[in-house]
C-alpha cells in the first residue's frame, strides 16, 4: 500500500513547514519570475496583475498568485501596495476660512452691516457672503452716509441688535470721519478703508493693471477711471472689476481688516 500512494504526505513536523513572504511590489522592486524566469522591475498594475520591465525595455504582465515570483532567489507572494488614504485638505471660503460642511444659512440675526452702495454689498457678498449666512448677518445697501446719524437712530441698536458699518474713503479730515464722528453708541461699530471708492480696494493686479488711473480733482472719480482704461460706462467697468475677484487675495488688507472686525462686532455675544 506505501508503494502504491507514494510518501505519506501528513508524515513529518508540518508546523516547520516555511511559509512564503508577502511583499509590497513597490515601483522599481526587482523579481523574477518563477515560472518562464522572466526578470524586470515593478513597472505598473494592470486589472490586477503586474507589469514587470526587464533591462531591455520589454514589458509582460503576471498574474499576482501565492509564491510566483522569486525575490533574491528566495519564492515570494506580490501584493499591490495599500496607500494610505490622504484627508481631503479642508475647503476654504472666498475670506479664507475653514468652510462649513453641511451647515445651512441660518435665520437672518437682527444685527446687520450697512455697506454705502450695491457695489460695496456685492464686493462683501463675492468675499464674504458664506461666512455671514453661517452667522446669520445680513449686508444691506445704504444710499450715501450722508444721514448716517439719523439712520442709525431709526436702527435702535441695542443688545442682541448690534449695528456695524462700512465706510468708503474714512481718513482723518474727510467728510465721511465727520459724519461718522456723529455716531455713538456702543452697539454700533463704523468702520473703512482709506480707498475713495470701493473700486480701488480691488488690488490693480487683479486686474492686469500697474494702478488705479488718477483722476484729476473736480471730476467724478468713476467716470475719470472708465475715461483712463477707455471703458465705455461705469456699469460696464464694475462688471469687469466684480468677474476679476474670487477670493480675500484680490483685495487690498484694509477692506479685509474692516470686514473682518464688523463681523466679529455683530456676531459677538452681548
Amino acid at each position: 500500500m506505501a508503494g502504491r500512494y507514494g510518501e505519506d504526505v501528513l508524515a513529518g513536523d508540518w508546523r516547520r513547514r516555511k511559509v512564503t513572504a508577502e511583499v509590497d511590489a513597490e515601483p522599481e522592486l526587482v523579481v523574477e519570475d518563477a515560472d518562464s524566469g522572466f526578470c524586470g522591475a515593478v513597472v505598473g498594475f494592470e486589472s490586477g496583475a503586474v507589469v514587470l520591465e526587464d533591462r531591455h525595455g520589454r514589458r509582460r504582465v503576471f498574474p499576482l498568485l501565492p509564491a510566483a515570483f522569486l525575490l533574491d532567489g528566495e519564492p515570494v507572494t506580490l501584493r499591490r501596495p495599500v496607500r494610505p488614504v490622504v484627508p481631503a485638505a479642508r475647503r476654504r471660503t472666498a475670506s479664507g476660512s475653514i468652510a462649513v460642511a453641511d451647515v445651512r444659512a441660518r435665520v437672518a440675526k437682527a444685527s446687520r452691516i450697512w455697506v454705502e452702495g450695491v457695489h460695496d454689498a456685492a464686493l462683501v457678498e463675492r468675499i464674504w457672503g458664506d461666512d455671514l449666512r453661517v452667522e446669520g448677518v445680513v449686508v444691506e445697501p445704504l444710499d450715501g452716509i450722508d444721514a448716517l446719524d439719523a439712520e442709525v437712530r431709526g436702527f435702535a441698536p441695542g443688545p442682541g441688535r448690534r449695528l456695524g458699518v462700512l465706510v468708503d474713503h474714512l481718513v482723518p479730515g474727510s467728510k465721511e470721519s465727520r459724519i461718522v464722528a456723529r455716531v455713538n453708541s456702543p452697539y454700533v461699530l463704523v468702520t473703512g478703508h482709506p480707498y475713495v471708492d470701493v473700486w480701488q480696494a480691488v488690488k490693480p493686479a487683479a486686474l492686469g493693471i500697474r494702478a488705479w488711473p488718477v483722476v484729476p480733482p473736480g471730476r467724478p472719480w468713476k467716470e475719470g477711471v472708465c475715461a483712463a482704461l477707455g471703458v465705455a460706462e461705469p456699469a460696464e467697468m464694475w462688471r469687469r472689476i466684480l468677474s476679476r475677484v474670487d477670493s480675500f487675495a484680490d483685495v487690498e488688507t484694509p477692506l479685509i481688516n474692516a470686514m473682518e472686525r464688523l463681523i466679529d462686532f455683530v456676531t459677538e455675544p452681548d
